[in-house]
């Protein structure tokens, strides 16, 4: 497949009173036409700064993306003008946020809402705009599509205004969604149901899908490929299937530890990973991950491992990445 977005060496980082945060530092991935690719971590990793910084979201100050590449169809976002971006920001590029009700306009309608992205980037006039957004909120599972187009956020559930959100991502039939933390405020079974109409949707209209999450379970259920984040970095990357059955980094395997799973006695105690994140604005040139490490050896202290191959297509940062491949494959 070809490559539809690759993300060379980004770096984005945010100017506080306590110093540098190093919110993503030197992150390199890319998304194929179609495919679903996941990014996983724990808050505050820099999943969701790497993403906002795709579409040129970083409030500048106190943020600012002082590095990398964004190559998306051939063209460096990173150098495009504000007006180009917002061409592109909708129309080839959408974005699901974590909580619908904080990014739908409350005092707007459904319908307002809907048509206004594809009179501006379709150039189409409202009768037909509204059309088309009864069509859309029909596809993801709206009900009496035709009546929510004159209702209001507030009339509709957390689960209904994440498919409004859904739809409005689509609505102008994009070549690439990503979704930040979809499924964050809703109960497990609405979060199935949308989490099966992304990955439905995405296969169909053959849009390519970043989700962004912490849920390891959304991760083996509907992701092609995985990167892992930690402190700003990628730490792992590969196929889900390598992810959960092979993990080289240490970081990788507390993460599917600390996960319940059915096929474990229900009185197995969870293995949280100990410690907390790292202090972004005071990282060494050592692995940021190694206080909270059991596999530590005195190379983490003094040089960051670098992301290298473990096998075809998986890749880990970290200097026993070999050994925890022997212990996942025992």
């Amino acid at each position: 497949m070809a490559k539809l977005l690759e993300v060379q060496d980004l770096k984005t980082q945010f100017y506080t009173s306590q110093g540098t945060v190093l919110a993503v530092d030197g992150i390199t991935y890319d998304v194929e036409a179609g495919e679903t690719v996941a990014i996983v971590g724990e808050s505050g990793c820099g999943k969701s700064v790497g993403a906002l910084s795709i579409l040129k979201l970083i409030p500048d100050p106190p943020g600012k993306t002082v590095g990398g590449k964004i190559n998306f169809m051939g063209q460096d976002l990173l150098k495009l003008s504000d007006a180009k971006i917002r061409e592109i920001r909708g129309r080839d590029i959408s974005m699901i946020f974590q909580e619908p009700m904080t990014s739908l306009n409350p005092v707007l309608t459904i319908g307002l809402q809907l048509t206004e992205a594809m009179e501006f980037h379709l150039g189409i006039n409202r009768k037909e705009a509204e059309t088309q957004a009864v069509k859309w909120l029909e596809m993801v599972g709206i009900s009496e599509a035709k009546r929510r187009l004159r209702q209001y956020p507030h009339h509709l559930s957390g689960g209904m205004r994440q498919r409004v959100m859904i739809a409005m991502a689509l609505c102008c039939e994009p070549k690439l969604i990503i979704a930040d933390e979809p499924t964050t405020a809703l109960d497990v079974t609405i979060q199935a149901q949308i989490l099966e109409l992304m990955k439905d949707l995405s296969k169909r209209l053959g849009v390519a899908l970043i989700i962004i999450t912490h849920n390891l379970g959304v991760v083996a259920r509907y992701a092609d490929r995985v990167n892992v984040m930690y402190a700003g970095k990628i730490i792992e990357s590969g196929t889900a299937h390598d992810i959960y059955h092979r993990p080289s980094h240490p970081y990788t395997l507390g993460l599917l530890h600390s996960v319940p799973r059915l096929d474990q006695p229900r009185k197995e105690r969870l293995q949280p990973i100990s410690g907390q994140p790292p202090d972004l604005t005071h990282l060494d040139n050592g692995c940021a991950f190694r206080s909270r490490c059991s596999f530590m050896v005195a190379q983490c202290a003094t040089a960051y491992p670098p992301l290298e191959e473990v096998e075809t297509a998986h890749s880990s940062a970290c200097w026993e990445k070999h050994k925890l491949g022997e212990l996942a494959a025992a």
